[in-house]
């Protein structure tokens, strides 16, 4: 049985200063995302969650691996003692982002199970997230839904985002987590159960929004970083019609580069991620998407809230 842990938050410093707010509406409320790697957290959703943290919400974001296994993608990084000592620095590189957010952070216990490259593609490691039994990996997030108790989960939809083995299991394990936190026949030990009211997955990296950035750099003069991309994207509508909840967060995209600028193994600070000026990402979309995929309270066709029908300790959002 893998023993989930939590990281403490008050020995680290807090998080930078944001845009101060009229009033909290979301205290007493509490969000969960559930995330494959370290870094994770940064590159998908990470605005509305530093928009929510600062308007009260608790948010918890639940790290199913280490990222033992992810590669090195900022070139000043790839260097010996950074490789020998990975588990540690990517640890460190969570603990820094999670301080920048705002978050209450918890390692879900399983290993990264690698990006099986080849064709065919190798089998993967025996001792990772990936093949982990699904009861063993579920029962490990259900006895972490049922501490904290969230109102609102996150995490991948059925592809996990793009298809690493970790970020479908982390899909197949929150949704089973999901229906399975507030059910008293299932994990018994695992705590007194929980029934979170709704359940989200990311859309971040949608066609309209690339387009419509793309776009906008064009129009500028400037070179865009999605345009091979967009070439070999093939339009798929009724996917990007799955989403119905946009949380209008550019006020908060500086503490999400901040948050990946922290995962310096992951994000070179000269690639794609800041290659759009920020100015620019505000003014033509200034969202974060999501779908709204189960719904214990009342759900609108199109919304612009997480917490959107919950019934908040100051009235109904």
């Amino acid at each position: 049985m893998v023993t989930p842990t939590m990281e403490p938050m008050s020995q680290h410093p807090q998080p930078p200063a944001r845009q101060q707010q009229p009033h909290r509406p979301y205290d007493g409320l509490r969000l969960m995302h559930v995330h494959a790697h370290p870094d994770d957290e940064s590159s998908k959703g990470a605005a509305s969650t530093a928009r929510y943290v600062d308007q009260g919400a608790e948010v918890h974001v639940v790290t199913c691996t280490g990222g033992e296994r992810g590669s090195i993608l900022n070139p000043r990084m790839d260097r010996p003692e950074i490789l020998e000592n990975i588990t540690e620095v990517r640890r460190q590189e969570m603990e820094r982002a999670r301080d920048i957010l705002g978050i209450r952070q918890h390692w879900l216990g399983f290993v990264d199970s690698g990006w099986p490259d080849g064709d065919p593609k190798p089998p993967l490691p025996e001792d990772c997230f990936a093949v982990a039994p699904l009861e063993e990996s579920v029962e490990a997030l259900v006895r972490i839904m049922r501490e904290v108790r969230p109102h609102v989960v996150t995490t991948y939809d059925e592809r996990g985002g793009y298809p690493h083995p970790d970020h479908v299991r982390c899909h197949e394990v929150s949704v089973a987590a999901f229906e399975a936190a507030g059910d008293p026949d299932r994990f018994p030990d695992a705590g007194e159960p929980w029934q979170p009211l709704k359940l989200y997955y990311h859309h971040s990296f949608n066609r309209p929004r690339m387009e419509a950035l793309h776009a906008a750099m064009q129009a500028h003069g400037l070179e865009s970083p999605w345009e091979e991309r967009l070439k070999n994207w093939i339009p798929e509508p009724e996917w990007d019609e799955r989403i119905t909840t946009k949380v209008e967060c550019g006020d908060y995209f500086g503490v999400r580069d901040q948050a990946l600028l922290a995962h310096a193994t992951q994000i070179d600070p000269d690639g794609h991620w800041f290659a759009i000026p920020r100015e620019l990402q505000v003014d033509v979309w200034p969202t974060e998407d999501y779908e709204l995929v189960v719904s214990h309270v009342a759900r609108a066709e199109h919304e612009d809230d997480l917490f959107a029908g919950i019934d908040a300790p100051g009235g109904t959002l």
